[in-house]
């Protein structure tokens, strides 16, 4: 049975609502792919995620310290199943969307990142996203120790030279002596890191509505991001649905009374306001 879009909405605000930092984040993520694929069977997915994780299991049974657990997920997610980062149409919407991705077996260092996190989590990995610029990369970690890996180059290993040169090759500059972009950070962060690159493309093309449909589910994972609803509500007025706006702002200043930066959502509700009168 397919899912409908209030089923997927809902289950994306239940993903929203909850605290902590370590999510189901395969699930959220082809919740997020479904609902611009609304034919598609979330459970067709979820079960090539299941299937995956099940392979990475048998191949990684005696894989005991990290260098073992880098090659077996090498061996499974990129080799057995044929993913691989998609370096010919990078820019193509469809690399950031987790159901095209697994169709055409290739997408963005972040969707792919997602499905190692997955899958690694499913044998009790301590794996997350990395807090880098400018390219999605995953730190896997095991009591004291940790090691950097490349999801869209089939889970390279990542020294600090690599680093260093990433960085110079995408900013044009030597990397500052930050300790943060070693740390890891959110599943949440994960997940709006995948549909903010879509949303900066729609942009690019001018499709506002495609980037206001985008930062609608942004703000369903990130319920008291000050920042994405300004963005969002800003973006409807321009596009001529100011009362939306207004009404959402509303809403979320119901629901956070007490949220540190309400002021500026309730100077922008009053803007928006009087462009109505």
């Amino acid at each position: 049975m397919l899912l409908t879009n209030s089923d997927i909405l809902k289950r994306l605000e239940v993903i929203g609502s909850q605290g902590q930092n370590v999510l189901n984040i395969g699930e959220a993520a082809l919740l997020l792919a479904n609902l611009d694929l609304p034919k598609n069977s979330f459970e067709k997915y979820q079960d090539e995620i299941n299937l995956i994780a099940s392979d990475l299991s048998t191949a990684s049974r005696e894989a005991k310290s990290l260098p073992d657990r880098i090659t077996s997920l090498s061996e499974t997610l990129y080799k057995k199943h044929r993913f691989q980062g998609d370096v010919e149409t990078y820019d193509d919407p469809q690399n950031a969307n987790l159901m095209h991705v697994i169709d055409r077996r290739k997408g963005l260092p972040v969707a792919l990142g997602i499905l190692a996190i997955h899958v690694g989590r499913t044998q009790g990995w301590d794996i997350a996203g990395l807090n880098f610029p400018g390219h999605f990369l995953l730190r896997i970690s095991k009591s004291d120790e940790y090691v950097l890996i490349d999801p869209f180059n089939e889970a390279r290993l990542v020294v600090n030279e690599d680093l260093q040169k990433l960085f110079r090759r995408i900013h044009n500059q030597n990397m500052p002596q930050q300790s943060d972009f070693v740390q890891s950070v959110s599943d949440r962060d994960v997940l709006v890191r995948l549909q903010n690159n879509i949303k900066i493309r729609a942009l690019r093309e001018g499709d506002k509505e495609r980037a206001i449909k985008i930062l609608q589910s942004i703000v369903l994972i990130t319920p008291t991001s000050v920042e994405f609803l300004a963005e969002l509500a800003m973006l409807e007025a321009s596009s001529g649905h100011i009362k939306s706006a207004v009404e959402r702002l509303e809403r979320f200043i119901e629901r956070n009374p007490d949220i540190s930066n309400a002021s500026s959502i309730l100077s922008l509700k009053e803007q928006l306001n009087r462009s109505l009168n």
